[in-house]
Order: C-alpha cells, then structure tokens, then sequence
C-alpha cells in the first residue's frame, strides 16, 4: 500500500496550496468530498492492505498492525482534512486482535463467547444483547472501530463447516439474534458489520460459487434475516459474500446492494466486501460496494483509471465516498475516544458463563439422570475433548483468550474428582499425537487456521473399565467435533466414526451393569447423526463450543446450578440425506482445497463442476423444518426441541386481531419441583393459496423468565399481519392470502400444546422486481 500512500499524498500536496483548512465534521460531509481529490476518494474506499509484505500473503485472516496490532484491516486517513484512519477486527465469538505486542509486557487478550448456534440456541434476545455489550466495550476499550460480525447465513445444510458462526435454519431466529447482537455491541458506540451478504451456504469453492437460486427462495429464506437485522438494530456496515448470485458476484450486484439493500429496506449505512471478495474493482463501486477490503494497489489504480476513462462514474465513487464518510464520523477514532486497552475482562467471563449454560440443550434425560445427584463424587471422563476442550471455531472466527476452562477444572470447581488413571492414559495419548503433529509441521500460512480432524478416539480395555467402574460414580464420555472456516464437513465427519460408536456402547454397557449413570457430552459445532446411539447412554447433553468457561458451564448444568432451557435452531435428521438440500450440496471429501482462491487468485481454468462452481438451490423454500414437516418425515430430533429439568404447562391461550397485528397471548407455569425457563415458540399455517406453502412455519418466540416451581407467567407474542405473506414471484410482491390462519403455540414444531386460529385478509406489498434468475 506503500504507492497508494504516496500517490495520494502527491495529490493532496497539490490540492492544498492555496486552499484555507478544511476539515472534516458531522455537518460538512458534501464540502469535504468535493475538496478531496480522485487520488483521495480512491485511496478512501480502498483499504489499507495486510501487514504482511507480500500482497494478498495473510487474506481473510486478518493482520493489520498498524494501529491495533492484530485487526483485521483498516481505512486510510487523510490529513490535511481531517479524516482518521479506521480500524476493522474479526469476531464474531469475541474480538480478535494479538494477544501479546513486541516491545509490550501487557497482554490484549479478548473474551472468547459462545459460538454463533449456542447463542442462538438460548432463544433470548436480551440475553444475546448482553453478550453484545460485553464484546462492544472490548472493541472499544481495545481500539477498534468496528467488529466484523455478527454472521447470520442460513444453515441450508447441516454439512456447512461454518454452520458453527451462523445461528439457525430459521430466517426469524437468524434475524432476530443477529439484531439483539449488534444492538448490544452498538450500545458501546462501535459498529458492526452483518455478514455474509448474501447467500454464502458452502464452504467449498466459496470465492468462485455461483448460487442459483429462486427469488422467491431468496427473498423468504435467504435474504429475510438480514432485513431484520437492517430494520431492528440499523448495523454500521454490512459485508458482501464471496460467493455469486445467479452468475454475477454479490459484491457486484448493484440489484442485491442497491436496490433491495438500500431502496426496498431502506439501509443508510456502508457496505464493505468480505476479504479479498470480487474480480472488477469498478463493478464494486457501481453495485454499491462502498469499500473494498483489505486493499489492494490494483483496486486503487482501477478505481481511478476507470473514472478517468469513464468505466466507473464520478458520481458512483463520490456516493460511496459520502457513505464511508458519513460512517467515519460516528467511530470513537474520528471522536477522539482515548481508549484504555483494560476492557472488563472479569465481568465479560461471568457473562460468557452465564449465557453458555443457557443455550446447552438437553437432548436425552433417561429417569432424570441429570442434575447429578449429590452422591456422584467421582467420575470417569472418556473422549478425547474430554480433556482438551473446544472453545470455539478456527480461521476469523477463532479469539486469542487468556485461557479456557477444561471439562475436567470446571468439574473439579463444581466439586466433582476426576479419576486420575484415566486420565493419564488420555493425556499421554494426546502427547503422542501432538508429537506426531510436530513432526509433520505444515509450513503454509494458512494451515493452521484450517479446522483439523481430531485423532481416532481409543477404547478402554475390559480390565480398565472394570477398574474404572469399580473407582467412580459415574462416567461421561465427550464427543468433539472442529469447526472452522475453509472447508465443509463430510459426511464421515457427520456421522459418528467406528471408535466413537465402540467407546459409547462399551463404556455405557460396562457402567450400567453396576447400575452407574453414563453422560454423552456434546463438544461439537454443528449437527452430527445421533439416532443410531442416543438411546443407549443416559443422557445427552449438547453443550456446542462453549467459549473460555465452557468447562464450568457445561459444570452448572451437570450439577443442576443452572437448569438447561436451550433449544434447537435447526432439525437433527436420523440421516444426513434425509435433508433436501443433500441433493445438491458439495461432498468435500471429493474436492481438493485450493488456498490460493482464498487470496484474490484465479483458480485453474476447469470444466465446471456442479456444486462446485454452481449450486442449484433446487430444494426452494423448503429448508431445515420447513421440509421435514411439510413431508412428515421423522427426524431424531425436531427444531425447537429441548428439554428440562421442570415440566411447564400452557393454558388459557388467546388472540386478537386488529387488522394489522395478531396479538397472542399464553399463560406458562412451571409444573415441575425446580426452577426453570421455557421458550415458547409461535408457528403459523396458512390457508391454501396461489402459491405452495410449509405446513407451518415459525412466525414469533419468547423466552420466559427463570420461574419458581408453581410459578406462572402470561407470554405475549405479537405478529404483524405483513409477516404471514409468501413472496409472489409473478407479482413482485409480499402476498397475504385472505382465510384462516391457524396458530400452533408450542415447545417444539412437532411439540404444539395450544391451537388458535384468526380470519385475515388479503394484502399485497409490491417490492423491486430484480434478481431474477439469468
């Protein structure tokens, strides 16, 4: 970035002679992007670059040190009118930037938070929105301006390697998180910047695939989150995918960045490209694609060739000028903030802990094995995560943290011994294997940011679990899986391996012939096969990648200190085909990764290959739940589904209808002996009408308060008439068809306890007729 810097400076020499001072404010934003020269605009929506020498070296890593050292890029400032150079870290887990300086006794280390699908699993917006304001005031404290995050792309597959950072299969529980996210952190006076914009659902080929799909898909899955997210929490910036849409990149579609973003949504803010994203520097520009991220010479010399030549607009480059700079004057670096590099690190733990333990979800609880009873004293802990517990996902995703609290410390805090002979054999396998690792040190930079498979898991002797029964109380065997960016699972991955299902019937058999209970702990970022053996330990816990105290979270509930109120966002089917989309999603065992498409390179010149430089979205709307119940079809565990440690009862349900709005109204008491909260979740089918629909699709949620045994609580849920419309392709338009509406209120989608229906009538909601398929 180096000729950047000295050609704008060369031109900013010449624009200042004899010009009076200038500088940037609030109110005078036309003035300054007149004053600026093409070199100055051009360098302002062109990022700074990485850090690393060698362009492109570091893409979508992140490691621009020149002002948070770490970050994962920066704007360019410019002098002599006032404008200050801006800084961009990863999330979304937490803030990512180095944990150590050179020349620095001090650390910077961040809170790592709870993965995107366990946030999302809590079902509490307020509680997501404290998430938020912790991870703000760390962005703030430490420097930043905003954080790359929240992520909120559809699990259209359950084999997405990065299903771990999106939220659900739902575009209303996508949206609604998403929202509660960056209105936490933007509470801190930072900003936010909502990705992947839009429709980025593979890791394979994600730089060079094309999604095909229908605008009636798009618009009603696909696209729908993110107009929450715009309309309910209105997020600094939002960032383009990598990905095509219907054959033209997203960064380049002005009908997806200006005319549905911008004038059906009505979103002001700055729309930057994901790292390295899109071929044609001045496309960007014209789409709308106010700045390009991380920066590259090229791009610069683009920029101004082609407004020179008359490629690119003056006027399009001075509207994405205005945007960054309308954006540049709302960050604590234009406002002078001193920040402080010592963020609540303490306090951020205690709420990290906290909201871990809430979005945990009980899956299996045979004759209420969970909360352990106080005799369990002792335990024997199987599973290689056992003892090297996950946190969180790798790549961008990943947080340099102070530490992690393992399964074994957080049950050693809750009082709990682990038995030490297991141990053992645990921990020297673990350093054989990492010895073996060592010795096959991969020295590609991007290596070690890829998600790599865990060793085989090794099964106990006859004679060691003899003795291990004889020494404990009970036993829990922890299934791990790595999540990360870069690559998509195969399905090997999605299945339980050989070893995993030997170590669970074994270790089950062994203990439950002593009558001692066996815990299955879930250490996983995404959906895995479990109809084959979930009957057959006592119960199953699925605990996600928990953060920095995941250990101790995963503690409290165990012991009963927090009482489990986690749901599923998405539908664990019995077998991975079962999903429609596997029809037509990549298998990543059959493609070979190619880092160098990672940083801005063209790949080898192919024939094209279907799911890899296409996708047909063949399977429609017809996405997670909305397929399995739609066709009936039996699954092992159904979206929305999660159990407790009370039992809640619903009664006493209502609704009104004033034309606009039905207001539902429901009473839930908590039937059980112990305290507990319950989500309630508010599903919709509608009358046959012009076009095909799901049998019933979520259109509300609430999560009650923690309630007292005998406790009872009214749960209002309100849904806007305009929100029970399906996408008319014909028409260009949100179509409400007019006849009965019938309201499931349950604990789950195949889990209804109360049922209501209201008359509505028809309406219709005209929106830009664009992105049709090519």
């Amino acid at each position: 970035m180096k000729k950047i810097m000295l050609a704008a400076a060369t031109a900013t020499l010449m624009a200042s002679c004899g010009e009076k001072e200038l500088k940037l404010q609030e109110n005078n934003i036309d003035q300054i992007v007149k004053a600026m020269t093409l070199e100055e605009k051009a360098a302002l929506v062109v990022g700074v670059g990485m850090d690393s020498g060698e362009e492109g070296l570091s893409a979508t890593i992140g490691a621009q040190a020149e002002l948070v050292p770490g970050a994962a890029g920066s704007t360019h400032a410019i002098a002599r009118l006032g404008i200050p150079a801006t800084v961009l870290a990863d999330g979304p887990a937490g803030l990512r930037i180095n944990p150590t300086r050179e020349g620095d006794e001090q650390t910077y280390y961040c809170t790592h938070f709870p993965i995107g699908t366990l946030l999302a699993s809590t079902w509490n917006q307020e509680l997501v929105e404290e998430v938020g304001k912790s991870i703000g005031e760390e962005v703030r404290e430490y420097g930043a301006d905003v954080l790359l995050a929240p992520a909120l792309n559809i699990h259209r597959n359950p084999l997405n390697g990065r299903n771990f950072e999106y939220y659900s299969e739902d575009p209303l529980i996508s949206g609604k998180t998403a929202a509660a996210y960056v209105r936490g952190i933007q509470s801190q006076n930072v900003g936010t910047s909502i990705k992947h914009f839009a429709f980025n659902n593979q890791e394979t080929n994600r730089t060079g695939n094309d999604a095909l799909i229908s605008t009636r898909a798009m618009r009603e899955i696909y696209l729908k989150g993110f107009e929450i997210t715009v309309k309910e929490s209105d997020p600094w910036t939002i960032m383009t995918s990598y990905n095509k849409i219907n054959g033209t990149y997203t960064s380049e579609e002005p009908e997806l960045v200006e005319t549905i973003l911008r004038n059906d949504w009505g979103y002001k803010g700055v729309v930057m490209t994901d790292w390295y994203g899109g071929k044609d520097a001045c496309a960007q520009m014209h789409a709308g694609n106010d700045m390009l991220q991380p920066g590259r010479p090229s791009q610069y010399h683009e920029i101004i060739d082609g407004v020179n030549n008359g490629t690119l607009a003056q006027a399009d480059l001075d509207r994405n000028v205005k945007r960054i700079l309308e954006y540049i004057v709302r960050t604590p670096r234009f406002k002078g903030y001193q920040y402080s590099n010592k963020p609540q690190l303490e306090a951020h733990a205690a709420v990290t802990r906290q909201c871990a333990a809430e979005g945990m979800v009980l899956l299996e609880n045979k004759n209420n094995t969970l909360p352990l009873s106080k005799e369990v004293k002792k335990m024997a802990l199987y599973g290689i995560t056992s003892y090297d517990f996950i946190a969180g996902g790798t790549g961008s995703g990943n947080v340099n943290r102070a530490y992690t609290v393992s399964l074994v410390d957080g049950l050693n805090n809750a009082g709990i011994q682990v038995d030490e002979t297991v141990k053992a054999k645990y921990v020297a396998y673990q350093e054989k294997v990492a010895a073996e690792k060592a010795a096959k040190k991969d020295d590609n930079f991007l290596a070690a940011f890829l998600p790599q498979p865990l060793p085989a898991e090794i099964i106990p002797s006859s004679a060691e679990l003899s003795a291990a029964v004889k020494a404990n109380d009970a036993a829990i065997i922890t299934l791990g899986r790595i999540s990360g960016e870069f690559l998509d699972r195969t399905v090997d991955n999605f299945n339980l391996s050989k070893e995993e299902q030997a170590l669970i019937a074994q270790v089950s058999k062994a203990f439950k012939a002593a009558g001692k209970k066996v815990i299955v702990v879930l250490n996983i970022g995404g959906v895995i096969e479990t109809k084959s053996w979930k009957n057959t330990p006592d119960a199953v816990l699925l605990a996600w990648q928990a953060g920095q105290e995941g250990g101790n979270s995963v503690a409290d509930v165990l012991t009963g200190k927090q009482s489990p109120s986690g749901k599923l966002t998405m539908t664990w089917p019995n077998s991975f085909t079962d999903h429609k989309s596997s029809e037509n999603f990549p298998r990543a065992e059959k493609f070979q990764l190619d880092l160098s498409t990672f940083m801005g390179k063209e790949a080898e010149k192919k024939e094209p290959v279907e799911t890899y430089d296409w996708t047909n979205y063949e399977e429609g709307i017809y996405v997670g739940y909305r397929w399995f119940d739609t066709q009936k079809m039996a699954v092992s565990y159904p979206f929305g589904y999660g159990l407790s440690y009370t039992t809640f009862e619903y009664s006493n349900a209502k609704v009104e209808n004033n034309g606009q709005q039905l207001t539902v109204t429901v009473d839930v008491k908590n039937t059980g002996k112990v305290a507990g909260k319950e989500v309630v979740e508010l599903y919709v089918t509608a009358p046959q009408g012009q076009l095909d629909k799901p049998a019933q699709e979520l259109k509300a949620f609430a999560k009650t308060n923690e309630l007292k045994a005998g406790e009872c609580q009214t749960i209002t849920l309100n849904v806007p008439v305009t929100d029970l419309a399906s996408f008319s392709e014909k028409e260009s338009a949100w179509v409400v068809d007019a006849g009965q509406y019938n309201i499931h209120i349950g604990a789950s989608s195949r889990d209804i306890r109360c049922e209501l229906s209201a008359e509505v009538n028809a309406q219709s909601t005209k929106v830009s007729d664009v992105l049709k398929s090519k």
